[in-house]
């Protein structure tokens, strides 16, 4: 097989950048290693910020969204029984995000990429990246039992960390950054409406939680755990009792409960892979960088990668100037270290650290107390949820 760009992993990064290229009339293949089910059941990201919001929109993908969607014009601090709304638009100019599942924005991609662009190929499984640094980089994956080779002008690994596309960048030029928190998120969907019509972020001395939704009928919710909790050692009426605790305010809100449809734990921690690009082949998304998800940034930074490869290879295919291409790593890597800062600045504002001192516990009520009581520093929280600029 040959092809212009060759895709792999069809996550929301691949896709929507499947989606860029055939709206710029260029060819690609995208090879995906699970099957469609999976794909579109896989329970991920659900906060779209402005500029992906918009993305979605101009590549044709974004009419469901906007009837089904939910826009959040602010989020709800709570800390010591009290309660501070951040107000987005009144503080960025206007911008808000979406509350999308990700499971949604795959299905909307998938669907158009069948209809109308190159192949996508579900259980196929690359292999190896080899000759990256060449002119003509290949992808060698097996589908439908046999092995077969994809040739390509340019490789785009989305096929996350685990993936061949960073293992093909050659050690010696790789510097890999890393936090590992002591703790992660006991994560729940359950079948009631949402407690609050904004997304609530509670710091509370027991821990951190996290009051979500993924539609007006389904809630998401988090709480911090150990490390290594295992999910199935909370009964429902645990983790009920246990975000009531820790959503508590001063005033008569209540939380609702509901049946627990599905529970699991996800790990907290941070990782830049730089540089971001070898020769032809360039990574995105969960490839190159992992976010904690309290800064809501990892589907969005995926975002932001692909649209500057597309933006890039458009204008080479203009101009005749590899020079966006080039610098495609710097430009990425720019946004990526401010999403790693802000994800950072909102895990260590809200969650308690084991072992943390009273002194450790009061920076952290001063640091919301400036928040709800200084329009810069609410501006400056309101700016990095809503997104930063891509390129």
């Amino acid at each position: 097989m040959r092809t212009t760009v060759g895709i792999i992993g069809a996550g929301p990064a691949g896709l929507l950048l499947a989606r860029l290229l055939h709206n710029a009339s260029v060819d690609s293949v995208v090879l995906e290693s699970r099957d469609r089910a999976y794909v579109e059941r896989r329970q991920r990201a659900g906060i779209l910020e402005q500029g992906t919001a918009d993305v979605l929109r101009e590549a044709g993908a974004g009419a469901r969204m906007d009837r089904e969607g939910l826009r959040h014009d602010g989020i709800e601090l709570r800390f010591d029984g009290k309660r501070h709304r951040v107000d987005f638009p009144a503080l960025t100019g206007g911008r808000s995000v979406m509350v999308y599942a990700q499971t949604e924005v795959c299905k909307d991609l998938i669907t158009l990429q069948l209809a109308e662009g190159g192949p996508l190929l579900f259980e196929a499984e690359a292999l190896a990246v080899e000759d990256a640094g060449t002119d003509a980089p290949r992808v060698r994956f097996r589908h439908e039992g046999r092995e077969d080779v994809l040739e390509c002008e340019y490789v785009v690994g989305c096929d996350g960390f685990w993936g061949v596309a960073r293992k093909a960048i050659p050690a010696e030029l790789v510097q890999v950054f890393e936090r590992t928190y002591p703790f992660g998120w006991l994560g729940i969907l359950a079948d009631v409406p949402p407690s609050h019509d904004e997304l609530v972020y509670a710091r509370h001395d027991r821990g951190f939680a996290l009051l979500s939704m993924r539609s007006p009928s389904v809630s998401r919710l988090y709480l911090q755990v150990p490390d290594g909790t295992d999910a199935e050692a909370w009964s429902d009426e645990a983790i009920w009792d246990e975000l009531e605790r820790r959503f508590e305010t001063a005033d008569d809100w209540r939380l609702e409960r509901g049946p627990i449809t599905q529970k699991s734990v996800t790990p907290m921690r941070s990782s830049v892979h730089e540089p971001m690009r070898h020769g032809r082949l360039f990574l995105a998304g969960d490839a190159a960088h992992i976010v904690p998800p309290t800064g809501a940034k990892g589907l969005n930074l995926a975002v932001g990668d692909v649209v500057t490869f597309a933006r890039a290879l458009a204008h080479q295919q203009e101009t005749g100037s590899p020079e966006l291409l080039d610098t495609y790593s710097e430009t990425c890597l720019r946004r990526v270290w401010q999403a790693e800062r802000f994800s950072y600045d909102m895990t260590t504002l809200l969650h308690r650290a084991p072992g943390a001192t009273g002194f450790e516990d009061r920076l952290q009520l001063a640091r919301l107390e400036r928040i709800a009581s200084s329009r810069a520093a609410e501006t400056d929280l309101a700016e990095g949820y809503t997104g930063f600029p891509f390129g």
